[in-house]
């Protein structure tokens, strides 16, 4: 765009972005040096309370409860998350409300002038969009601010910034081409958005020893789930215990469903108990943000019937405890499920927890730079002796059309595998409405 006209809408915003970097949107580059430079030339400071969030599976989930909460205690809160399911603006939120375009737009003119100033740095459509939330809350004053790490932590384009609260939700093999093959060297990577000083949680129940060792080497206060902090509870109500006998106690089960969300609510009760002298926090917005917020596409049933399941689970953890949530609904006829997933996912681990609990796989490609072709996914469950009749589709809105068709008023659809899965499937549920 050097010399030339910016885009007027954020559709063309967007489309540019996507044209910066080589890789595009679905691209990944680690490292901080160009985010940096750029931070540098906006002259982006800190200037309120910040917590990061990190983690292997969780994270979406984590920084909605946090939202929630501080929004429900009258604080102005600024949240980026991605990705997003049906519109980019999902990503940056005030409130828990998107951002109108026009801001976003502004915004994005403000990096690209500032990029322009720093010798045209070829940014990744995920840096843009990190510097771009930034300046959005900056401008709207915000006072206390959430940020989801895209990928890993230590090289992702958030840990530019530098946290008072830093949480990783835990720690499981996904994106190993770029973190490593092991929970060592990916416990690491996610250590890295830990600061000196600062509080840092991790909510695994088995930490990995090498991100226990960096939050020791950087003297950061390491708070581990099960040791200074952690719950307990039943079918209805739970607690929540932390450090200097600290107890909160008849607390509701979470909106969000699945036993990983005890975990999650646990670690965000002890980041808010870590900031209570600068973002205090009643009991009454504790209640209300754990029980009043939806989180799309996480284990989200749609009203109606035949029941229809949206998970954006993508990794073997993720989908072990979408299977624990489906054992918890009682029963179905038949389960179909609609399925399309990126090719550098292990889509055989993924897929394993299902084995002998779908009776008809509805296979899809995801028309992405890193969709796997349906022809891998059909070999994947074959391989595996999954169970279950098998079709391939070339799209998933294709694969749910025929899920639609074939479900009886008793049966269950459930679709999942990637953000692109769920998102094409929402669009396709949204014009049959």
């Amino acid at each position: 765009m050097s010399g030339g006209e910016q885009p007027k809408t954020l559709a063309g915003w967007l489309a540019y972005l996507e044209s910066l970097h080589p890789k595009g949107q679905s691209g990944i580059e680690l490292g901080l040096e160009r985010v940096a430079c750029i931070k540098e030339a906006l002259g982006q400071k800190p200037y309120c309370p910040l917590i990061i969030v990190g983690g292997t599976n969780g994270k979406g989930s984590t920084c909605a409860y946090l939202e929630a909460i501080y929004t429900f205690a009258g604080y102005r809160v600024g949240c980026y998350t991605s990705p997003h399911l049906l519109d980019y603006n999902e990503r940056v939120r005030i409130d828990g409300v998107p951002i109108d375009d026009a801001s976003l737009c502004t915004a994005f003119a403000r990096v690209e002038a500032a990029r322009q100033t720093a010798g045209d740095v070829a940014l990744t459509y995920f840096e843009f969009g990190t510097l771009a939330a930034w300046e959005v809350f900056s401008v709207h004053e915000v006072d206390v601010l959430i940020l989801e790490v895209g990928l890993g932590g230590r090289l992702d384009a958030v840990n530019v910034y530098d946290a008072d609260c830093a949480i990783v939700t835990g720690v499981a093999l996904d994106h190993t081409d770029w973190l490593g093959d092991s929970r060592a060297s990916i416990g690491f990577e996610k250590a890295g958005i830990y600061r000196a000083g600062k509080t840092a949680l991790c909510a695994d129940p088995d930490a990995p020893q090498s991100l226990i060792d960096h939050a020791q080497l950087l003297n950061a206060d390491l708070q581990l789930l099960g040791r200074d902090f952690g719950y307990f509870g039943d079918k209805t109500q739970w607690a929540f215990w932390g450090r200097n006998q600290l107890r909160r106690g008849g607390l509701a089960n979470p909106a969000l469903r699945g036993k990983c969300q005890l975990r999650n609510a646990s670690v965000v009760l002890a980041a808010i108990e870590s900031l209570k002298d600068t973002l205090p926090v009643s009991m009454q917005a504790i209640r209300r943000g754990l029980l009043e917020l939806d989180v799309p596409g996480r284990f989200q049933v749609l009203p109606g019937r035949p029941a229809v399941v949206l998970d954006v689970a993508h990794n073997p953890q993720a989908v072990a405890g979408l299977v624990d949530n489906l054992g918890d609904m009682g029963f179905f006829e038949k389960t179909i499920a609609v399925v399309g997933m990126l090719g550098d996912k292990d889509i055989a681990g993924a897929l394993a927890p299902l084995a002998g609990k779908v009776d008809v796989w509805l296979l899809a490609t995801l028309d992405v730079p890193r969709g796997a072709p349906v022809t891998m996914l059909a070999g994947v469950v074959a391989n595996a002796k999954l169970g279950g009749r098998v079709e391939c589709f070339a799209s998933p809105d294709l694969a749910f059309d025929c899920a639609a068709k074939l479900a009886g008023e008793n049966d269950r659809i459930l679709v999942f595998g990637s953000f692109y899965t769920v998102a094409a499937v929402m669009r396709a549920v949204k014009d049959r409405r």
